[in-house]
């Protein structure tokens, strides 16, 4: 309960899964406290939820974000079970847990066993006609290597070269990477996206025998299964969305607030009820005892700017990417392939703008009507401009060009020339954080600079994590700092929160 005057607000700028995970874990202290709470959420487009989007139409379900989170980061299964969304949580098709590589006009089944950047088994790997032999020699050279220097963090690109060699790297490594972030391996820090890796070679010198081991501690687990640990991946009966929908009919009356753009926020004058002030783009600025920014790193900075110019940059400085998917429906018999795998990877090399193609309706049940097939086509195109806050569809792509080019490339890599019954295309400019060499120190300062701010948080998929599961858990972890804060000035009792 609040000690005296009115209950404390807090402001959560940004109504994705992490404003809106955040919301919740609020409103359930305030309810485990008996403690009134003044909340909103303010987003700047015309609905919750940010990249994640599904639509149901004539039979097809269509995701126009991530079609699913990992099951061994617990945060977004454990809030779809505490929302008792337990019984819609339905895992991938266990009959065909493997995936493809188009290379060199040949679309061949990635190794059994394989683990985004090692083999986990040696004779599917040994007998794969992906790399060379010399290609595979080389990658076998890792069994002999010398443990690599210390290192705080490096590259993707640096770490695979060095362990595995350059065409182990263009072949099943950048393609591999590119389908999970889309970035450019030279760039990506292994240590914040892959930390296992270091830590493989670190304890065993040799990363595939640090597999073969960890396997043989599973009791031989990874067979079936090629490219990623697919049996990890869980999705919800009705789309992803389910769970926006979920999160958002939680919230009290009036408390979401869409088409609402912050430009900035200020600290109020020094006093023992010191508070935070929003200056939105239009209307009056709103007073907040806490403020929470669940929106992208680069998005944030020029809200605070203003306030602290060092934050500002570091946040500034956090690079994002795009995501653009065109879900194309086929009738099964216009497609060639068997579909016989959860999709495929397009290596750099082959210089196409299709990079990756999802088996929909194979990997998930429920995604198409008998008969039809739903594939989702991942693609590049230029940008002719950097989003902004002001702008953030400047330069975007025409939707009708990116399904050309996908469909165009679908029909060299799977021989599709059938014309879709349905396509449907999501671009998300400037949505991807790219995690480069560096990204934890870079998060650490920014923890650091922050510190001085009492109220202030900030979610997101910019710091420990892209995927719906960190996303959850960094609102949930921005919840608990508000609460903390919250308590620490009287104005709410002190909350048991997890910061887990």
């Amino acid at each position: 309960m609040i000690v005296a005057g009115a209950p404390p607000r807090v402001v959560i700028v940004g109504a994705g899964i992490s404003g809106l995970a955040c919301a919740h874990q609020l409103l359930g202290l305030a309810r485990e406290q008996g403690a009134p709470l003044d909340l909103a959420i303010l987003e700047a487009g015309p609905r919750a939820g940010g990249v994640i989007a599904t639509e149901r139409t004539d039979g097809f379900l269509l995701e126009g974000g991530p079609d699913c989170f990992i099951s061994d980061k617990p945060w977004a299964l454990d809030l779809c079970r505490r929302l008792g969304m337990g019984p819609e949580i339905i895992g991938t098709n266990p009959d065909l847990r493997r995936s493809f590589v188009a290379t060199r006009g040949r679309i061949l089944p990635i190794p059994e066993g394989y683990q985004l950047m090692a083999p986990g088994r040696f004779l599917p790997f040994a007998t794969s006609p992906i790399l060379s032999l010399a290609g595979r020699l080389r990658a076998a050279c890792d069994l002999v290597l010398p443990r690599g220097a210390a290192r705080d963090d490096e590259s993707l690109a640096s770490f695979v070269r060095r362990r595995f060699g350059r065409e182990m790297l263009e072949a099943l490594a950048q393609p591999l990477a590119a389908g999970i972030y889309n970035a450019d391996p030279e760039q990506l820090s292994l240590r914040a996206t892959m930390p296992r890796f270091l830590d493989l070679e670190h304890k065993h010198r040799s990363v595939i025998l640090g597999l073969w081991r960890a396997r043989r501690q599973a009791g031989g687990g990874g067979r079936g299964t090629s490219g990623a640990r697919y049996s990890l991946f869980v999705t919800l009966r009705q789309g992803v969305q389910m769970l926006v929908d979920r999160l958002t009919a939680g919230l009290p009356a009036g408390a979401l607030r869409c088409g609402v753009r912050v430009a900035r926020i200020e600290r109020g004058p020094d006093g023992p009820d010191r508070r935070w002030r929003l200056v939105p783009g239009a209307g009056a600025p709103i007073e907040a005892d806490a403020v929470v920014l669940a929106m992208p790193a680069r998005a944030s900075a020029p809200i605070v700017r203003g306030g602290d110019e060092r934050l500002a940059a570091l946040l500034a400085a956090i690079p994002y990417g795009h995501s653009m998917v065109v879900n194309l429906a086929y009738r099964r018999q216009d497609v060639p392939h068997p579909l016989d795998g959860f999709g495929v990877v397009v290596p750099r090399r082959e210089a196409r703008t299709l990079f990756a193609c999802s088996f929909s309706s194979v990997k998930f049940e429920g995604r198409a009507p008998g008969g039809m097939v739903l594939l989702r086509a991942f693609v590049n195109s230029p940008v002719t401009a950097a989003p902004d806050a002001a702008s953030p569809a400047a330069g975007a792509p025409d939707p009708e060009r990116l399904e050309r080019e996908a469909r165009d490339d679908l029909r060299r890599i799977l021989g599709i020339t059938a014309a879709p019954v349905l396509a449907r295309t999501w671009i998300h400019l400037g949505s991807m954080a790219q995690y480069a060499v560096g990204h934890l120190a870079r998060v650490a300062a920014i923890e650091e600079t922050l510190r001085p701010h009492a109220g202030l948080a900030l979610a997101g998929n910019g710091f420990h994590g892209s995927g719906v599961p960190d996303c959850v858990r960094s609102g949930e972890r921005a919840a608990a700092a508000v609460a903390a804060h919250l308590a620490d000035r009287s104005r709410w009792y002190p909350v048991r929160a997890s910061t887990a």
